[in-house]
């Protein structure tokens, strides 16, 4: 009988060794979640939004929207490619920034999203509608190569406008060169 009962003692005591390291095994095979590019723009952390008075945004989102803009004034004043823009210039001389902010949502909703925001679902024109005139009215003429190389120009001078370190900024230039095809289309 002590025979069975030490045995049945050794044989509980390894299968609680067993199950423990097969806890511990579990727990060191945990792969750890990866900060996605949003996560390095500034995330999900909420912060007040200097744009909107009393409303709260996601800091990825803010830095986004901050360089977005920077960008878009940078444009507007770059004679390579304003052209493609007289519809929006015409609008903000008249001192209507609809255009400006529908612009500036559709193109920071976009870039979260190719950067891995969670929060936000991109619902507009693809990159080959937005920059065809024939099917975005906004657009005025077709890009070529040399204008969207000016567009990464104004794009880093935007991004420098807001302090973007260099490699986050070589990580989002890896995204804009990835859809040149899309966008060149003379």
């Amino acid at each position: 009988m002590k025979k069975v009962s030490n045995l049945l003692f050794a044989a509980t005591a390894l299968l609680a060794v067993l199950a423990i390291e097969s806890c511990s095994n579990k727990s060191n095979n945990v792969t750890p979640v990866k900060p996605t590019l949003y996560d390095s723009l500034g995330g999900t952390a909420m912060v007040n939004d200097p744009a909107k008075a009393g409303t709260m945004i996601e800091k990825g989102r803010l830095g986004i929207r901050s360089v977005i803009d920077s960008t878009i004034f940078v444009i507007a004043g770059d004679s390579r490619i304003n052209g493609h823009f007289t519809v929006l210039l015409a609008e903000v001389t008249k001192g209507d920034l609809s255009g400006f902010t529908e612009l500036s949502d559709n193109l920071t909703t976009f870039v979260a999203v190719a950067t891995g925001a969670k929060h936000y679902t991109y619902n507009g024109m693809s990159m080959t509608e937005a920059h065809d005139p024939a099917k975005n009215s906004r657009m005025n003429g077709k890009a070529s190569s040399a204008d969207f190389d000016a567009f990464v120009d104004d794009l880093v001078k935007g991004a420098n406008k807001n302090g973007l370190p260099a490699n986050l900024l070589g990580s989002v230039g890896k995204i804009v060169v990835s859809l040149k095809a899309q966008v060149v289309q003379k």
